[in-house]
């Protein structure tokens, strides 16, 4: 009886009221369901203390006890950092920090001459001061993972300094697209009429493809450095096998992920007969920077014709960490462009934006409910930008988190489809032995809890990736 008193008392609340309780409490409750995955998982991290028995001939028990001992660490972190941010954002809510940031935007802009009739402008210094608040509050989390964990288990590569500057440089970027991109979006959304809904999408969609072209050339090469792979047996290896899959290809390049983690990577970009490969140098054997310096520090460059090998050095190079040979680049290159010729990239756009007409669509269906303004302390008028943010960050948070999940349900599926196209390329073999190299390299954990899994990991964990290769492993 008391439940349902209480669930009659809710209904008879004010909409705005109704609206503000049920956002806080699906907040909530996706932060508890959450917390629950998380430590069903952590309870396989301190259990499973030994290698078991079908992953004997993958992992020996010293890589296997580093992993276990990362993924405590990262799931620690997790839980705390998590707790403060679900707390933070409720506190934002209950205490009105939307409302008091707006009409300190509002305030800043009265400063410069602009009046209550700028909304563009207020709406641009609104969210200049949420993303500095957010980068200020989020940065002492950020210095805590790359300084403490990532450093303690031999990922980070960065200096104090170097972070900071990065840190700067990424915020001045963030604002450089975005403050330009929000105006016109909002300026849009003013003057469209009736079916502003569908300009606003197909701006946005012309923005996403403008950066998605821009990024590698314009945009990254501010953080990394990018160098064209040198001539030689890999680079034509590469060209051989886009050619075989008809894979336009121009150019191939290596990038410096070296110098902020030890974190391995690859990928392609550019659109219609303009592809790119990017491979991170820790992917690369020959080219890792902790290779060469083991190599260095064993004296091995001054006894490359195999003489005078000292215990030292064999145990130097028994150790060696880093990075896949070039047939194994190669098997990774084929997942990769797997992924190109399967056309998932394609079908991930295309998801993408009916996603995102559907929620300019609803948005253009909400704009005009006043309770929803009211329920986030915006009583006597009604931004444009404030109405975004409240329809598409908190109104559509039960939509959003359902569309995740079938995303990463999807992302599974294309994974297993892309490893089945590079075994078809005889990649079977040289796959099978990436993906290990790479776990061990990164530090994966190999067993995991079905429901965790089920519903975070965007790729199959690694044994299932391995059964379904060891079939022809052989070829």
């Amino acid at each position: 009886m008391g439940m349902w008193a209480s669930l009659d008392a809710m209904w008879e609340m004010p909409a705005e009221k109704r609206i503000f309780g049920a956002v806080l409490l699906f907040s909530w409750t996706v932060y508890l369901w959450e917390t629950f995955l998380a430590q069903r998982q952590r309870r396989i991290y301190k259990t499973t203390t030994h290698v078991p028995l079908e992953l004997g001939q993958i992992m020996d028990s010293e890589t296997f006890e580093k992993s276990r001992l990362y993924q405590l660490d990262k799931s620690t972190f997790s839980f705390w950092s998590g707790l403060y941010s679900e707390i933070e954002g409720t506190l934002i809510l209950l205490f009105g920090g939307i409302p008091y940031l707006w009409r300190l935007s509002g305030r800043f802009c009265g400063y410069a001459g602009f009046g209550p009739e700028y909304e563009i402008t207020q709406s641009l210094v609104f969210l200049l001061l949420a993303t500095l608040f957010s980068a200020l509050t989020g940065l002492p989390w950020s210095l805590y993972n790359t300084f403490v964990i990532e450093e303690k288990h031999g990922f980070n590569q960065q200096t104090l300094g170097f972070f900071m500057k990065d840190a700067v440089k990424k915020f001045i970027v963030t604002q450089c697209i975005l403050l330009p991109v929000s105006s016109l979006l909002l300026y849009i959304i003013k003057i469209g009429g009736d079916y502003f809904f569908i300009y606003a999408w197909l701006f946005t969609l012309v923005v996403s493809l403008v950066l998605v072209t821009i990024y590698a050339d314009y945009i990254a090469p501010l953080f990394d450095k990018f160098t064209p792979l040198p001539e030689g047996k890999l680079k034509q290896e590469i060209e051989v096998m886009a050619k075989s899959i008809d894979f336009p290809l121009t150019k191939v390049y290596v990038v410096e992920g070296s110098k902020r983690s030890s974190h391995s990577n690859a990928y392609f970009y550019g659109f219609f007969k303009n592809k790119r490969i990017v491979l991170f140098d820790t992917l690369l054997e020959e080219y890792s920077v902790l290779n060469k310096a083991i190599l260095e520090e064993s004296g091995m460059e001054a006894h490359k014709d195999g003489e005078g090998d000292s215990e030292e050095v064999k145990a130097n190079v028994k150790n060696k960490k880093q990075g896949c040979k070039n047939e194994e680049v190669l098997a990774v290159l084929g997942h990769e462009l797997g992924h190109w010729k399967l056309g998932h990239t394609v079908k991930n756009i295309i998801i993408s934006q009916m996603n995102s007409f559907l929620c300019f669509f609803l948005f253009a269906v909400l704009i005009g409910r006043k309770e929803l303004f009211s329920a986030f302390g915006f009583y006597n008028s009604q931004p444009t930008l404030i109405g975004l943010l409240i329809i598409f960050q908190f109104i559509f948070s039960p939509y959003n988190e359902v569309l995740s999940f079938c995303l990463t349900v999807l992302s599974r599926r294309f994974e297993f489809q892309a490893d089945a196209f590079a075994k078809k390329l005889g990649k079977a073999k040289d796959l099978y032995s990436a993906l290990i190299k790479l776990n061990k390299d990164n530090l994966g954990f190999p067993v995991s809890d079905w429901l965790f899994s089920m519903w975070h990991y965007s790729h199959p964990p690694l044994l299932e990736r391995l059964q379904a290769l060891e079939n022809t492993k052989q070829d």
